[in-house]
């Protein structure tokens, strides 16, 4: 087994701070599954009364899962996979497609990861809902009189949490880890409290319990995996936040403090469930006693809240990259931290969430009925991280096939059983996941095949930059003081905003700089390789910007820069001409009629070049054309 030296992440120092990061941060939205996995799972065999061995077997399945679908899968293997220190689906995507050169294979292995980030955009929508409904329904176990008010105050803290994101988890992060630590220990507690007054339920430990439910059940515990799946919502986010805590700090806090908590707290329900299987009406809360359900309440509440932030800061950052990987349009992304790169705010992202999770609250009521919408999302995204994780540690690695296949193959199987039991529950609200899924799907692909049109019919019609400057000192050209910037994503071809402002205007500057900003499959680019530059002719120079995907470009700083290649220039004395398309059906269209309106429609919404690349708006001078794809 081989890691390339290129995508080795330095090492972090293992420290307590830290530590408190990860519990507050990576840990949240698993950290919270307590509240309602083992109920949901429990739910399916209450008929008849639930018998000490269906406990335990439920019990099992779920420690058992936590231990092959998290401990083996993420924290053991694929925190290996970093994409240069970066994790995330998009991030395995990029490192599967670098030594993949066939481009129909690329092409799969990126449909693979829109895939897996649609359904993680579903996963941030529901997880808010679910979370902090199950967590305010602990006022129904304190007070029956609660009942009416679950959804009122579940809308109003999940409005206020949206509402304060502009702000950045900057300010607020600092609380997040001690709160987390505290619902561990807490978790932890409740539950060796209830296993030392009834200790048979240890012996749920044995895998035994979980492969004699399996063979008792048959089809019945195959619908059951949909809620077992419950348990490990939020696995992804151990590598999708490598990136920010590196990947020591995850695997300890994993084994030495989230894990053992975990399994003492379901075991603990599981032990008051065997005295007490009335106790299925809430055994989280009534594992508690009863001076305590409140405080609990408050204090499960403010974990679904962090567990809920994880999520949506999580949206941004698979959103930036998408935007970056070119899979979506431009989108507004605000930096809130003058130090931190990865923490922003993008205020459509935020939006679109906020109505979809207060949707999902008032059309679904309860946490229940949302776990079957919620399992769906999160073994789609399960399968598609095991099928680019083959590819990566077989290609990237080195690993021998056989191995590849011995070590991923059973755990892609456990994520196809999780997938194929919560395709049973789409009546119930899986659809939810799936038609958010199928809907940024079509978006994705439409406006990366629409982009391909564009740049081919760019190139199609435009000009050899090569053959215009070969030209150039032969034409009658006026050339006027300043600095004249044209942005162009084609760097072999004059852009068109300059055959228009030749053609109008009849002028060239002075000095002009042809500006192509490139993303490259990985998350930041080296100081030394973000700027290329070439000089055409006296005074033109070609400028190649180079940016990560979760990096945002900011093309006036770059330019600044070019003073150390002796490149002179000067802020106020430079325009920017950008050229504004506007898309029309060609006579033979390439793309279909409703993938045109829905391209046209998404260029229409997208940022302007200005604010996505920093560009002072007073300093710009936009050209429209008509392109016809």
């Amino acid at each position: 087994m081989t890691t390339s030296p290129s995508d080795a992440s330095p090492a972090r120092a293992l420290t307590p701070a830290l530590v408190l990061g990860v519990l507050g941060v990576v840990y949240g939205d698993i950290g919270t599954s307590p509240l309602y996995a083992l109920r949901a799972a429990l739910l399916h065999f209450t008929d008849g009364g639930l018998e000490r061995w269906e406990i335990l077997g439920i019990l099992s399945l779920i420690i058992w899962a936590l231990i092959l679908t998290v401990t083996v899968k993420y924290v053991v293997f694929i925190l290996r996979a970093d994409n240069r220190g970066e994790g995330g689906i998009l991030a395995l995507m990029a490192l599967a497609q670098r030594n993949v050169e066939s481009p129909r294979a690329r092409w799969y292995i990126a449909l693979v990861g829109i895939i897996g980030a649609c359904l993680f955009f579903g996963d941030g929508i529901i997880t808010p809902a679910i979370s902090v409904l199950s967590a305010v329904e602990g006022l129904k176990v304190v007070d029956d009189t609660f009942e009416k008010a679950v959804i009122p105050i579940a809308v109003v803290i999940l409005v206020a949490l949206f509402l304060v994101q502009f702000r950045g988890t900057g300010s607020i992060g600092k609380v997040f880890g001690p709160i987390c630590a505290a619902w561990f220990f807490v978790l932890g507690l409740l539950g060796l409290i209830e296993i030392v007054i009834h200790p048979s339920v240890l012996a749920a430990l044995s895998p035994h319990y979980a492969v004699q439910f399996c063979l008792e059940y048959r089809l019945a515990a195959f619908i059951a995996f949909g809620s077992v799946v419950l348990a490990v919502t939020g696995a992804e986010a151990l590598y999708a936040d490598m990136g920010h805590f590196g990947r020591v700090p995850i695997r300890w806090a994993w084994l030495w403090l989230v894990l053992p908590a975990l399994v003492l707290n379901y075991l603990g329900q599981g032990a008051l469930l065997l005295s007490t299987p009335a106790a299925l009406e809430n055994p989280f809360y009534l594992l508690a006693p009863e001076w305590f359900r409140l405080p609990l309440v408050f204090l499960a509440t403010a974990a679904t809240i962090i567990a809920s932030q994880a999520m949506i800061s999580g949206a941004y950052t698979i959103a930036r990259q998408c935007v970056q990987l070119g899979f979506i349009p431009r989108l507004e992304v605000c930096h809130t931290s003058e130090t931190e790169e990865g923490q922003i705010y993008m205020p459509q992202v935020n939006t679109l969430l906020l109505i979809g999770v207060l949707i999902l609250v008032f059309a679904f009521h309860t946490s229940d009925n949302l776990a079957a919408a919620y399992g769906i999302a999160v073994t789609g995204t399960f399968v598609c991280t095991s099928i680019l994780a083959m590819v990566v540690f077989r290609r990237q690695f080195g690993w021998a096939l056989p191995l590849v296949v011995g070590v991923f193959g059973p755990l892609l199987l456990i994520d196809l059983l999780f997938f194929a039991s919560n395709v049973l529950k789409i009546p119930q609200g899986g659809y939810v996941p799936l038609v958010l899924g199928a809907a940024l799907f079509a978006m994705m692909t439409t406006w990366h095949r629409g982009r391909e049109l564009l740049f081919a019919r760019f190139r199609q019609d435009g000009l050899p930059l090569k053959s215009f400057i070969a030209r150039l000192p032969q034409s009658r050209t006026i050339r006027v003081p300043g600095i004249a910037v044209f942005m162009t994503s084609q760097a072999d071809f004059l852009p068109g905003a300059l055959l228009h402002n030749l053609k109008h205007n009849k002028v060239l500057h002075e000095r002009v700089l042809f500006v192509t900003v490139t993303n490259e499959g990985i998350p930041t680019v080296p100081a030394e390789r973000r700027r290329e530059v070439e000089e055409l002719s006296p005074n033109i120079h070609r400028v190649f910007l180079r940016y990560g995907f979760q990096e945002s470009p900011n093309i006036p700083k770059e330019l600044e820069a070019l003073k150390e290649v002796g490149i002179p220039y000067e802020p106020m004395q430079t325009s920017y001409f950008l050229g504004r398309e506007t898309v029309v059906a060609a006579a033979v269209p390439k793309m279909s009629r409703w993938r045109q309106w829905l391209f046209t429609i998404m260029s229409r919404n997208a940022v302007p070049a200005t604010e996505f690349f920093r560009i002072p708006s007073d300093r710009v001078v936009e050209l429209g054309v008509r392109v016809a794809i």
